[in-house]
Parts: structure tokens; C-alpha cells; sequence
């Protein structure tokens, strides 16, 4: 098994209901809905510790295209295949790219704004929520990028339709799930939705998945971004 339990490696157990849990690395208890099927539980915190180091990252970043800084940050050792760190990633990438494209934002506020924000939804959001996290963070990136609020008029719909439009993808290319397919479909739906709405044109490119042998769910070729795809190959 590969990219399972953080501990040891053992599949995950996905529950019903929410059980009092306590972090087998920080000790803090608290209510979840995952543990491995030997009892391991890591909170969220845990799990994604060294996000911090994507503000770094963003801040010298100089490119337009949004999947590019993506693989950087999943590139980096913070990052699991799967977890709560998509949320703030797909944001953050493009936010990044946004900004470097024309958008205008003070991109460090922005990244401040859509981790505090993304770390706020959940893992396992997309089955028990019926919202993926990754599908959300471009909602937030959308509705930062356009000073949403809730009393807000145009911003307020057109982060709710980027949102929907995110969600609309990943549904269609159904589960289990996945991050990284869920983060690379819901940032190819932001870069048309944000041409489109705002006049802001990212760089955008086919991204071809390199971790499928880490996705002991991978549905393959039902994967649009599978290396043996047909579709990547013509």
C-alpha cells in the first residue's frame, strides 16, 4: 500500500459518523471521521505541517501558469498524494499565477487570506460534504480575487458559479477520490472561468499525472490526466 496511513502505511477507514479521535502525533483529541484500520488517526494540522513553506514559494514565483506552480508545490516534502493541503494549493497556485498574469491583488494578503481559508475545509470534504476542497479553493480564489463578501453583488456570483463550475468537473469525472485530479480539474476550470469574467488570461497547459502508482484508487484510463490515456496521446 502506498500513501495511506501517515504512520504505517495501512489503508484508511472512513466512517459514518464522528468519533472523539486523539493524534497519534500531537496527542490532540478531537472529533473525525478517519482513522487507518489499525487505529491510527492524524489531524489535520499534523498532517499538513510545513504548508507554510508554499508563501515562499508563490512570492518568487514569476509564471502566468497556475498547473506549473501546482507541481512545484506538490512537489514539495509537506505534500501527501492525498489531503486537506490541496484546500490551500489550488488557491495559492492561482492566486500566484492571477497576479502574475495582470490580475490586480496584493498577492501576499491574498495567500495569507486563502490559507486561512483553506485550511478551514476539511479532509474528506469531497465525499462527506459533498463539496471538494480542491473544487472550493478555486470558489475562494475567485471570490478573493474579487473582494467577495457576502453582501456583495457580481463578485458574490461569480465565486459561487467558479465554485460550481469546479465541482461541475470533478463530479463528471467521478471517484473515488482523488487530490491531484480534483486539483488539476478545478484549476483548468478556473483559468477559462477567469479569462472569461475577468479578462485575466493564464497560462494553461494539459497536465500528464506522474503519481498514478502512488493512488491506490486511481481509476486510470476514466482519468483524464492518466499517463496512458488515450486522449494525451493524440
Amino acid at each position: 500500500m502506498k500513501e495511506e496511513c501517515l504512520i504505517c502505511k495501512a489503508p484508511l477507514n472512513y466512517l459514518t459518523q464522528d468519533e472523539m479521535m486523539e493524534c497519534v502525533i500531537c496527542h490532540k483529541t478531537e472529533m473525525s471521521k478517519t482513522r487507518c484500520i489499525r487505529g491510527h488517526y492524524v489531524c489535520s494540522a499534523c498532517h499538513t505541517q510545513g504548508m507554510d513553506s508554499i508563501f515562499g514559494v508563490c512570492l518568487q514565483e514569476t509564471s502566468a501558469n497556475p498547473l506549473a506552480i501546482l507541481e512545484k508545490m506538490m512537489a514539495m516534502p509537506f505534500c501527501h498524494m492525498h489531503g486537506p493541503e490541496h484546500h490551500v494549493m489550488v488557491g495559492a497556485a492561482l492566486l500566484t499565477a492571477y497576479h502574475n498574469a495582470g490580475g490586480e491583488l496584493n498577492l501576499e494578503q491574498a495567500l495569507h487570506e486563502i490559507y486561512r481559508r483553506g485550511k478551514a475545509v476539511p479532509g474528506g470534504a469531497c465525499g462527506f460534504w459533498g463539496a471538494c476542497g480542491a473544487g472550493i479553493s478555486a470558489g475562494q480564489f475567485m471570490a478573493i480575487a474579487t473582494a467577495s463578501t457576502p453582501l456583495a453583488a457580481a463578485p458574490w456570483s461569480l465565486s459561487n458559479q467558479m465554485t460550481a463550475k469546479a465541482l461541475d468537473s470533478i463530479g463528471k469525472n467521478g471517484g473515488p477520490r482523488c487530490c491531484k485530479r480534483d486539483s488539476y480539474l478545478s484549476i483548468l476550470a478556473a483559468i477559462d472561468f477567469a479569462a472569461e469574467h475577468l479578462g485575466v488570461t493564464m497560462e494553461k497547459d494539459m497536465p500528464e499525472c506522474t503519481r498514478s502508482h502512488m493512488n491506490n484508487q486511481c481509476i486510470r484510463t476514466r482519468c483524464p490526466f492518466f499517463h496512458e490515456n488515450p486522449a494525451l496521446l493524440r
